[in-house]
């Protein structure tokens, strides 16, 4: 009965420690998905897509496979992520009222056009297609 409950034991720290790395890698997916870090690329000479959302909230999770896909695709602009519950100030900072929200601003830095809520891809290169990028 001892041999059962040691191996039960070890299942059970090696399930723990499963979960763990699981939810750490997933976490730093999200955090270095393809150079979505900052604002800081914006006015850099390239347009910017940022979105100012959370980790934490539904539909901002829905938008970062998205934000993914357009940074590994897109050239013509840089797509960028704020963790508004991580970044003390960006809220005020952009005016954000609702997340997410994603900004589109011109390659001086300039505001071109805000959404809230969850922005479809084909929307989004639409809206860059209006802009003629």
């Amino acid at each position: 009965m001892k041999e059962n409950t040691k191996n039960y034991l070890i299942l059970g720290v090696l399930v723990i420690a499963v979960c763990a790395v699981i939810a750490v890698k997933s976490m730093q997916t999200h955090e270095a998905a393809a150079g979505l870090a900052d604002d800081s690329v914006i006015g850099k000479g390239k347009p910017v897509l940022l979105e100012l959302g959370s980790h934490s909230c539904i539909p901002c999770k829905k938008m970062m496979p998205i934000l993914n896909e357009l940074s590994t695709e897109q050239s013509e602009f840089t797509v960028s992520f704020v963790d508004v519950w991580q970044a003390e100030g960006k809220s005020e900072q952009y005016g954000i009222q609702s997340i997410p929200t994603q900004l589109f601003f011109d390659k001086d830095g300039k505001e071109l056009f805000r959404h809230i809520g969850f922005y479809p891809k084909e929307d989004i290169l639409a809206k860059w297609k209006e802009f003629g990028i």
